[in-house]
């Protein structure tokens, strides 16, 4: 099956062309259709599948094929910055060539982001994608108009939900057009994500495809490491002249400040990203690490979602996650559009709980790999 069997509008199938797209991936297959005929949709699928394209490829299809006037037409909410800009790019290469336009609405920005974004929000760009809590600072100042919306997205529930945007999301809601198309992505589907369901979507349709296992092309594995060594061993596994883009998970803002300045100080090419850096920041270091002029990034779970960088070779868990979503989401970095890649997850004394814990809900053990003795390190 190709794109052009779904009978898109010819600007979004020229996009696609220029962009080097032509076969569906399942989630797209399964839900695009859906999506066209104007059903509500929840879809359930694991990260890498490509759930972004699977919602805006159809609903910039309806917004072409309607030809209203004026205002905005769509709203996508997710839940980190990292992730609404991902969306908002991956949508202005899609929708070159139709002239739909787009604003990507979040916080950490200047005074003078503040005040673009009520202009595209005033304006009526025809496609809004947001962080809840950026939106609601906006919805409170009273000058949004709504009645020309006739989409609403949620990106990544489940993360929302975990990040207590629950009562957040309703509120949103509680200003849009109750007669709209609405549309929810998580890779889990826990209750509160039924819950959540009910409360804002008509008789979805439901897709759900292998949710909460790892790509088949990541190699994962563990080392059972002390504590005091694990920055050894991390400096020896770099020693591969085959690694050209690494990241590494630290599980809080103050173990990957550690980490990252401790590596830097051993000479290594790395930037960190965390909410405690500031925006323009964080936007710089993951443009030159996409870019391949950053060889390791230390993150926190702010990148386990909303980072889409072909060709990462290697993903560290400095920690073992205490969530196994988290562990999926964080591994899922590398081996992305069925490519290959290896994650290591470095297990001390102390976190064997979590590991056992972690082994429970994969459903398997994972592959130990053994620590380096003697002088490799020195």
């Amino acid at each position: 099956m190709t794109f052009k069997d779904f009978k898109l509008h010819k600007d979004i199938l020229e996009g696609l062309d220029t962009m080097g797209f032509t076969q569906p991936t399942p989630i797209q297959e399964m839900t695009i259709p859906i999506v066209m005929e104007g059903h509500d949709l929840i879809g359930c699928a694991q990260t890498g599948t490509g759930k972004t394209a699977a919602f805006l490829l159809p609903l910039m299809h309806r917004i072409l094929e309607k030809k209203t006037g004026d205002g905005i037409k769509a709203l996508i909410i997710s839940p980190t910055r990292e992730l609404a800009q991902q969306i908002d790019q991956q949508l202005q290469g899609l929708a070159y060539f139709s002239g739909i336009s787009s604003r990507a609405v979040y916080g950490g920005g200047s005074g003078m982001d503040f005040g673009m974004e009520k202009n595209a929000l005033t304006s009526g760009a025809d496609i809004i994608v947001v962080t809840p809590g950026r939106i609601i600072s906006h919805i409170n100042m009273g000058y949004i108009n709504w009645s020309s919306l006739q989409f609403l997205v949620l990106d990544e529930a489940d993360r929302m939900l975990d990040m207590g945007f629950f009562q957040d999301i309703t509120r949103i809601n509680s200003f849009l057009p109750e007669k709209k198309q609405s549309l929810m992505f998580s890779a889990t589907m826990p209750e509160k994500i039924r819950k959540l369901a009910k409360t804002i979507l008509n008789d979805p349709k439901e897709v759900s495809i292998e949710v909460s296992k790892a790509a088949k092309g990541i190699v994962q594995g563990i080392f059972h490491v002390s504590e005091r060594d694990k920055v050894a061993l991390i400096m020896h596994l770099l020693k591969s002249d085959k690694l050209n883009s690494v990241l590494i998970f630290g599980s809080t803002i103050k173990e990957v400040q550690a980490l990252h300045k401790e590596l830097k100080s051993k000479g290594k090419n790395i930037a960190a990203v965390h909410s405690g850096i500031e925006q323009k920041d964080r936007e710089d270091a993951m443009r030159k690490f996409k870019n391949k002029e950053l060889q390791i990034l230390v993150a926190t779970d702010v990148l386990s979602r909303g980072i889409d960088v072909k060709g990462i070779d290697l993903v560290i868990n400095y920690q073992v996650p205490s969530d196994g979503e988290d562990y999926i989401h964080r591994i899922g970095r590398t081996a992305r559009a069925s490519s290959s890649g290896v994650a290591f997850t470095l297990v001390d004394s102390k976190q064997k709980y979590k590991l056992n814990k972690l082994e429970s809900f994969l459903g398997s053990k994972l592959r130990v790999f053994k620590v380096p003795e003697g002088k490799l390190y020195s």
